[in-house]
């Protein structure tokens, strides 16, 4: 990556901690807001709403994270202090000034078409006319690559060219693919690291052009993983989690189950309904192959995790193990959006969605060729291409734990020596960024 060590020489390189859960909703919600998730509130990348009786992951609204955001410190001392959000998470009604994020357009007949929010509204057609659709279907799913950060990046550029922004947020995602797919270990995340490099190079000349500091940084580093570990196949053998079932396939049943996880990468909230129960739990869990630590409410204080969104208890995975959602026991039973990609209907976190079918590749890409000619053709259709239990034994790469090794944990780079540190704290980002930008009181 020599446009990033260039970048690191020029300035400083330092350690970067992160925290539990190392994932991407929550550090960046903890980079933004100088709090754990005790604090903002955002335990993972979804989390069963307690209110709704819905587990929901992947939500976009900037709501949800409670507490003063960098730019709010940042206006209380500069007031007129501007802010572009290019992808990072909760972007929805958060008050920048120039907001791009995801958002598919979903047709009333069942079709899904890529495209994304903005805010002005103006900007869409501004960035869609120069840089195309955005490549929805590129940002995740068996097709994820490098055309969604590139698209990313030259939003990004564009908005500082005519804006120039105060402070610029950019999300570019491409690292999380391959080293999910293959492992960090394999040589196809080197590709990956080089790709994600030169993509970033005409950024980070556009921001050296107008003088801007950079900051460039890592929720978490991605580790080699092998196991994928059934916490709600246990649950429900237990008799601990229910179902109900429709047209011949089963739903996670929230309402009545007495105990289910939400899974997470490497971490898994477990929701546990009476009290009483929840020592029996943790107990059943504690013994699940796979599973390395169970925390209960004063272990999750411990670590900044104690909050009314979390599970009753958190289970952290073995290093080399992490969490499906999978709470059928036989295939025949599943949901038919489990072999979807499907992000919003899944009770927790699917890494099979990066594949086509392990069990059968050739036929997955058909049904996906033909999936696609009947969109072209206006009728609806379906992208069955995720595996099941082949999809999970796949995956080579998660996170979600605390680094154990120092060469596993996120790094910060920064242009500027003058800001030189040892080590940067995920909480202490927000002032990092407010002392680059001169705002600190």
């Amino acid at each position: 990556m020599p446009r990033l060590t260039r970048l690191a020489e020029s300035g400083f390189q330092a350690p970067l901690g992160t925290v539990l859960p190392a994932v991407t909703c929550s550090v960046q919600s903890t980079f933004l807001t100088g709090t754990m998730p005790s604090g903002h509130g955002i335990v993972g990348n979804g989390w069963y709403f307690r209110d709704l009786g819905e587990v929901l992951l992947w939500r976009q609204h900037h709501a949800l994270v409670r507490g003063e955001k960098v730019w709010d410190a940042a206006r209380a001392l500069a007031p007129g202090y501007t802010v572009a959000n290019i992808c990072w998470w909760y972007a929805m009604g958060a008050p920048a000034d120039w907001t791009v994020t995801p958002r598919p357009i979903y047709h009333a007949d069942g079709r899904k078409d890529p495209d994304c929010y903005t805010y002005p509204p103006e900007l869409h057609d501004d960035l869609t006319g120069e840089l195309g659709t955005f490549p929805l279907f590129s940002y995740w799913g068996a097709n994820a690559g490098i055309a969604s950060s590139a698209w990313i990046c030259g939003a990004a550029r564009r908005i500082m060219a005519a804006h120039d922004p105060d402070l610029t947020l950019v999300y570019v995602p491409h690292l999380d693919y391959d080293l999910q797919r293959h492992g960090p270990s394999a040589p196809r995340a080197a590709t990956a690291a080089a790709e994600v490099d030169a993509t970033l190079g005409p950024l980070l000349d556009a921001a050296a052009d107008r003088g801007a500091t950079v900051v460039a940084l890592s929720e978490y580093g991605i580790t080699d993983v092998s196991r994928p570990v059934d916490v709600n196949r246990l649950l429900r053998a237990e008799g601990l989690l229910h179902v109900y079932t429709q047209a011949g396939m089963e739903y996670l049943d929230p309402w009545t189950s007495r105990a289910f996880a939400v899974a997470d990468h490497q971490i898994a909230h477990v929701y546990v309904a009476a009290a009483d129960d929840v020592p029996a739990v943790a107990k059943l869990c504690a013994g699940l192959p796979g599973v390395a630590e169970v925390l209960d409410r004063p272990a999750q204080a411990a670590h900044g995790l104690d909050h009314e969104r979390s599970g009753e208890l958190v289970l952290v995975a073995e290093p080399d193990a992490w969490f499906t959602y999978y709470y059928w026991l036989d295939d025949a039973a599943a949901p038919d959006f489990a072999r979807l990609v499907e992000i919003h209907r899944k009770p927790g976190y699917d890494p099979a969605e990066l594949f086509f079918d392990p069990a059968g590749p050739a036929a997955a890409r058909g049904r996906a060729t033909l999936a696609l000619l009947r969109k072209k053709l206006g009728m609806r259709y379906t992208m069955s291409v995720v595996g099941l239990d082949a999809g999970a034994r796949a995956v080579r790469g998660s996170h979600g734990r605390l680094p154990a090794d120092p060469a596993d944990a996120p790094v910060l780079l920064c242009s500027d020596p003058a800001a030189e540190r040892a080590a940067v704290g995920a909480t202490e980002v927000k002032g990092l960024l407010l002392e680059l930008a001169g705002l600190t009181s």
